[in-house]
């Protein structure tokens, strides 16, 4: 899959977060790992776009991030969400070393002291409430390549290589100019769809998670992602095959709107 990561720099004081009116707490953000891009030639003018984030999966989400290994900056803080929320970060892109790959994902079913007994039962990654210590455990993932040097960039991807928790689309803002800026992902729950081998359930019954047997290979599970959702990885390679749609970029826009959507 297109490593789309690579580094972020900024002091945490660069880091602009905002949240919507209609949002909860205030966030900053922590990025992680993502997909591959293609470089370009130098953008003209460079800026720092923005990511929202809107919570319409009818729980409480935790907003997680991780980076590629690349100098990319992790954010200190990001949005917590009730319900119907959103929340917006500011990718500090134009600081050095002008470029930022990595991730963002939603935590779900969260519980215990923060710094302490906190975890969560879907994208855990760390004791921490409002960032991420570790890699997230498998999980829905919205994956960004912004790279002032990159022409073409930003580059993004919604990435279910690892496991598949809810649906998540990807929105450019305010595009302009020709040629890509589609939405990425897919709306619709694909939790039912799940192979009954790869399905992991919460106590009550409910379908929590669909897992990766194998993620860079092709199984019952990429191929249903492919059925259902072609605008997302289903596999690590599914960027190579004939035809594929899983990896958009958009040079002209003032950033994106991830939207977690509802599995009920």
């Amino acid at each position: 899959m297109r490593k789309i990561l690579t580094a972020v720099a900024a002091m945490a004081a660069a880091v602009l977060v905002a949240l919507s009116p209609h949002s909860a707490t205030s966030a900053g953000a922590t990025p992680g790992t993502g997909a591959e891009t293609a470089s370009g030639t130098a953008s003209a003018a460079a800026v720092d776009h923005t990511v929202t984030f809107v919570n319409d999966t009818g729980r409480k989400v935790w907003i997680g991030s991780d980076v590629n290994a690349d100098g990319s900056k992790d954010f200190t803080s990001l949005p917590i969400l009730e319900p119907g929320q959103s929340g917006t970060v500011t990718i500090p892109e134009t600081a050095d070393p002008g470029h930022w790959r990595g991730k963002f994902f939603a935590r779900q079913g969260c519980t215990g002291t923060p710094g302490d007994t906190f975890h969560c039962e879907v994208g855990d990654c760390g004791k921490l409430e409002d960032h991420c210590e570790t890699a997230e455990q498998p999980t829905s993932l919205a994956e960004f390549n912004f790279d002032t040097r990159d022409s073409l960039a930003p580059w993004y991807n919604v990435s279910y290589v690892n496991a598949f928790s809810q649906p998540v689309t990807i929105a450019p803002n305010d595009a302009a100019g020709g040629g890509g800026c589609d939405t990425m992902g897919c709306s619709e729950n694909l939790l039912p769809l799940c192979p009954p081998d790869n399905l992991t359930s919460r106590p009550d019954g409910t379908p929590m998670l669909c897992t990766n047997p194998n993620r860079d290979a092709k199984t019952p599970y990429s191929d249903m992602i492919a059925a259902h959702c072609p605008k997302a990885y289903g596999w690590s390679k599914q960027d190579q095959e004939p035809g594929n749609q899983v990896m958009q970029q958009c040079g002209q826009c003032s950033g994106f709107t991830v939207t977690f959507h509802s599995v009920v």
